[in-house]
């Protein structure tokens, strides 16, 4: 699942040094040389990069790896950690939106019904998905397919991955932000639970639509914010080119985001992003919704909303300057 034509920025030394392997293995191969030794001490070099690129991204590195566009995408996990999907299509109110995949499925033997935000490969398929912009009636085909969960007593898996909900005049002039706002006050008191997991782009209310859960986690090489870097730069320093100083002070890294307490775990990807290997990315998912699962299926279903409320009542930190200062 490697893809080696796509290089960013801070990746161009390590593409150096597989293109030497690659180099110097067909050239093994054709002259019968024995370069074993030479070819050994490339790969070696080229394990020790990958350490030392990948185990220090920045933020702004981060949103570039979430972004890449060999990343697996929803259908891809859904793919590969449930079988038996069936997609369930519209909102029955208005149309389709391609941008937000769902129906049941079975985590082994548990059904389920998984719903995730979906981006296109190509242009023909990103125009067809609208680059992984829901519109309003997504968010309502969502709601409807979480109302069925609730009816048959489906546990709800969401895949988050969208650099925010589609802004265009349709989308406002048929109500995205009213569509988003029902998501969250109904997913709040959802009689199932609900596990979220951020699996590239968490973009603004766009991803926070699809995400009031019990449980919330992200893979390593991902970002959870209420906007992007680019928006960010553009109304704080007038320009889209500061996006990696946005980046780092939006503090929308997975490290932060547990450490403020907004998603409860972050999932390891495999070296150099899960477009590396896309059966080890979903084993991780797999087994971290299995594990999920198993302890909220557990709690009284009263229990469970109130861990749910009170969990999104205590995000966020703040300081009360009056009464400090009294």
């Amino acid at each position: 699942m490697e893809d080696v034509t796509y290089t960013l920025e801070f990746e161009k030394p390590l593409r150096e040094l597989e293109k030497q392997l690659i180099t110097l293995q067909s050239v093994s191969e054709e002259s019968k040389v024995d370069v074993s030794s030479e070819i050994s001490a490339i790969e070696k070099k080229i394990e020790a990069l990958k350490t030392e690129i990948y185990s220090n991204l920045t933020a702004w590195q981060r949103v570039q790896l979430s972004r890449h566009p060999k990343r697996p995408y929803s259908l891809d996990y859904i793919e590969r950690v449930f079988t038996g999907f069936e997609a369930l299509h519209g909102d029955r109110r208005f149309r389709e939106d391609a941008a937000i995949v769902g129906g049941p499925a079975l985590l082994e033997d548990q059904p389920v019904m998984v719903i995730g935000q979906q981006k296109g490969r190509n242009t023909k398929d990103n125009l067809k998905r609208n680059f992984g912009c829901p519109n309003p009636e997504g968010y309502r085909k969502a709601m409807r397919l979480m109302e069925l969960a609730e009816k048959f007593e489906l546990p709800v898996v969401t895949f988050i991955d969208t650099p925010g909900a589609y802004p265009g005049i349709g989308a406002e002039e048929r109500h995205v932000a009213e569509a988003i706002a029902v998501n969250i006050r109904e997913m709040s008191c959802l009689k199932v639970p609900i596990i979220t997991i951020v699996i590239g782009e968490g973009g603004s209310g766009g991803a926070l639509g699809m995400a009031v859960a019990d449980k919330v986690m992200i893979l390593e090489n991902c970002y959870y914010s209420v906007i992007s870097p680019e928006g960010c730069a553009a109304i704080l320093w007038k320009d889209r080119a500061a996006a990696p100083k946005a980046a780092e002070a939006l503090k929308f890294s997975p490290k932060h985001l547990l450490e403020f307490e907004v998603v409860d775990s972050v999932l390891p990807e495999p070296l150099g992003g899960a477009h590396r290997d896309y059966e080890k990315a979903a084993s991780t998912i797999k087994s971290a919704i299995k594990e999920s699962l198993k302890s909220l299926k557990r709690k009284p279903i009263e229990k469970l909303l109130d861990e749910r409320y009170a969990r999104y009542r205590k995000l966020g930190m703040f300081e009360d300057r009056e009464a400090a200062n009294a």
